[in-house]
């Protein structure tokens, strides 16, 4: 929809001009309510390798298809989208594969001994083979993420970030990343509605 030469949605329309639209923006649009959950508590609760270097969406990244680690102020063009719509996200294959690693490494590098947060499927070895490899024990996710499906982490998301309350992260390695099901979240409740 988002690709439409047709489409008159503001999203769209800047997506089709220089110099495009933020890829957080974009990713958001397109996943719903489980990539906005990820961006608002990665945006609410990230904290900055250097603090006294910390901007907004510092220490933020976004996995793509086909250009590795990118921050979600990096701005996509309707070719970047399209060249993501094309590239199979699989171990397998090295479009995906190599820029991940290539990022991810200097991202190691850069940020030393500090602990990385998964927002992301941990369940799923195409995101979770090439990080651990990378990050080692520092790679971590929230607990709470096992069972749960991409909206319920997406609405648990949320909702953490609209108390301030900060999830307990696990280290991937040697930690089970599966299992039952929890119970569904609770409702929200507007303010002044029910």
């Amino acid at each position: 929809m988002v690709l439409s030469p047709n489409a008159r949605f503001d999203l769209a329309a800047r997506l089709r001009t220089q110099p495009g639209v933020p890829l957080g923006e974009l990713f958001a649009f397109v996943s719903g309510l489980y990539f906005r959950g990820k961006l608002a508590y990665a945006r609410r609760f990230a904290a900055s390798p250097d603090p006294s270097n910390a901007v907004l969406g510092a220490g933020i990244h976004i996995i793509t298809p086909s250009a590795g680690l990118r921050s979600p102020d990096t701005l996509v063009t309707v070719d970047a989208v399209r060249t993501f719509a094309a590239t199979d996200i699989d171990l397998a294959n090295r479009a995906y594969r190599r820029p991940l690693e290539q990022s991810a490494g200097a991202i190691a590098e850069e940020c030393g001994d500090c602990q990385v947060v998964l927002l992301g499927s941990v369940a799923s070895p195409k995101y979770v083979d090439v990080l651990l490899d990378i990050f080692g024990e520092r790679l971590c996710f929230p607990a709470e993420f096992v069972g749960r499906g991409d909206m319920s982490r997406g609405g648990l998301m949320l909702r953490q970030v609209a108390s301030g309350s900060e999830l307990e992260y696990v280290p991937v390695a040697g930690t089970v990343r599966t299992g039952k099901r929890p119970p569904k979240l609770e409702p929200l409740r507007v303010a002044g509605g029910r």
